[in-house]
């Protein structure tokens, strides 16, 4: 009886060992587990950004208009990434003047037209694609860092003239209204285009898009990139630079101005993407 005794208190000892030692060692797994969390978190928001892969989509406002763009990056070496954009904007001149249309009036109430741009005589849009490279000056260091670089970048571009059209008074006075482009068929036309007391208002964005003729031409730009994101994998920039622009014919986007072929403006974006690992 007493070695019985003896043997189920062995039993007993061995269990409560066995259970502490798998309780220890789940333990250390545990704590395992967690430094790598930590050291993979830290890889990720500090250090610097060795992704080979990267895409952004942004907007951009220049000092003539505005425009969006996606960019597709990919890594050469430690310090240079190489990229691709697509953009596309609209080109204002800083001379354009929104008016607000006519004031109709409809019994004790009145109501007002679409505006217009007094003097516009093309809207003027770009498709751009073009390839750059970035290449670094500063690391961010820490999470709370900012990545410094420089960019240059060059690319076609595909310029696309839509005439601008108002609702005038019917200059032949066969009906209220009419919608005219500038230069349309002659001197009524021109001379209604020009005159605010003829115009009743703007004839709507979707008006002159089966008349859009083409300019091509090249572009270039240069400028800074400032990337604040906390984790490395993550996108967050902004860039501030300056854009050129060369059209092979010759860009009339106001009556009053001579059209030119030339454009020069500086730019500020932001953009926000992803970056990864090519498997």
């Amino acid at each position: 009886m007493k070695k019985l005794h003896l043997v189920i208190f062995l039993l007993f000892v061995a269990g409560s060992l066995q259970a502490q030692s798998d309780k220890e060692t789940k333990r250390k797994e545990r704590e395992e587990r967690r430094l790598k969390r930590i050291s993979l978190f830290r890889e990720l928001e500090e250090g610097e950004n060795n992704y080979e892969r990267e895409w952004s989509l942004g907007g951009r406002i220049n000092t003539d208009g505005w425009g969006g763009f996606f960019e597709l990056g990919f890594r050469k070496n430690r310090k240079v990434v190489n990229y691709f954009q697509f953009e596309f904007n609209e080109k204002k001149h800083p001379k354009e003047d929104k008016k607000p249309g006519r004031f109709v009036p409809i019994g004790d109430f009145a109501y007002s037209e679409k505006p217009y741009i007094f003097g516009k005589r093309n809207n003027f849009y770009q498709a751009k694609i073009g390839m750059g490279q970035r290449y670094l000056i500063g690391g961010k260091g820490n999470k709370n860092g900012v990545e410094v670089s420089a960019i240059y970048y060059g690319g076609v571009s595909i310029g696309l003239l839509k005439p601008y059209y108002l609702r005038v008074e019917d200059p032949t006075g066969e009906g209220y209204s009419v919608d005219i482009k500038y230069g349309q068929s002659g001197f009524l036309d021109t001379a209604a285009f020009t005159n605010p007391s003829k115009i009743i208002s703007g004839a709507g964005f979707g008006k002159g898009w089966g008349e859009v003729t083409i300019a091509p031409g090249l572009h270039a730009k240069t400028g800074m990139r400032f990337d604040w994101a906390k984790f490395n994998e993550v996108v967050s920039a902004l860039e501030v630079g300056i854009n050129a622009e060369y059209y092979t014919k010759e860009v009339p986007i106001m009556v009053a101005l001579e059209p030119k072929k030339f454009f020069f403006n500086a730019y500020l974006s932001l953009q926000f993407g992803k970056r990864w690992n090519k498997r």
